[in-house]
Order: structure tokens, then sequence, then C-alpha cells
């Protein structure tokens, strides 16, 4: 099965593909896609663009995000779940099964524990993926900490 995650933004989204393979999960590709400082519908078009264009070049069978939670910059929530719904437009586009996650449960998943910080997920994302040295920047970690998610859930909801 392969995974796209995707750490949603306006500014960065991060992005990270895995294959999961009976328990085994690898690193197939990982990034950010980053929009300049132009007219909010053109930063949405190029995230649109850009997304579909990882599913065509990596054929996921799953994307997953994690659920935003905001509680003090409203504008910047407004931003995010805009791209968000450009990424779940790619998404639906192309028939691709979606899943959203909690940042407990993300941290759950990847750490074992659901409050654990970001220096112990970026940790195991990097072990679990046997990776030379952490991804940068967080974006890209958090997403594949999403993708590394979606692998262990998917494994216990149904069989590979």
């Amino acid at each position: 099965m392969i995974i796209l995650g995707i750490d949603p933004g306006l500014e960065r989204v991060g992005f990270g593909v895995i294959r999961r393979e009976g328990s085994q999960i690898t690193l197939i590709d990982h990034g950010l896609i980053q929009t300049p400082r132009v007219a909010i519908t053109d930063r949405l078009v190029q995230i649109h663009r850009e997304v579909l264009n990882l599913i065509e070049r990596h054929q996921p069978h799953a994307m997953a995000t994690e659920k935003q939670i905001f509680a003090a910059n409203k504008t910047t929530a407004f931003d995010v779940a805009k791209a968000l719904g450009v990424i779940l437009l790619a998404s639906s586009e192309t028939g691709l099964e979606w899943a959203e996650y909690t940042p407990p449960q993300v941290k759950l998943a990847v750490v074992g524990v659901g409050n654990a910080d970001k220096k112990q997920v970026e940790f195991m994302v990097t072990k679990l993926l046997a990776l030379p040295k952490p991804p940068k920047p967080d974006d890209v970690s958090d997403a594949l900490a999403v993708a590394i998610c979606h692998a262990f859930q998917s494994r216990i909801q149904r069989p590979a």
C-alpha cells in the first residue's frame, strides 16, 4: 500500500510518500510545496496542481492529513482550511481514499504517547523510515508522521 501524507498549509505544504508491505514501511518520496507571496487564489491553484502531480507520479492508494486544530490565530486557520480544501479536491478528483487524524492520534501511532513533542515525533519518523538524518523542515516530518499513522491505522482496520 502506498500512502501520501500531507501537512497542509498555505505557504508550505509538507508531503511524504511511504510504502507499507506487511509490517515494513519504507520511504518513497518527501518534500515541500512552497507558494510565493502572491494572491491566495494563485497559491491555491499551485497547491492543487502540485498535489495532483504527486498523486499522478506516485499512484498512492490513500491520502492522510492531520486534522488542524487552531485556538488563537483564526486568519491562519482559514487560510490553512482553504489549502486543505484544494488538497481534498485533488483527492476526490482522482478517487483517492482520504483519512484524517488528530495530532494526538498521530503522536500515539508514531511515538506511542499521545502528547509527545515534535522532537520525539521527528526522532521516531527518522528511525521508523531508517533515514540518515531527520527530514526537514517540520512540515515534511509531520507529513511523514501522518502517513506512518495511516499505515499503522489501516493495518489495524483491515489486512494489507
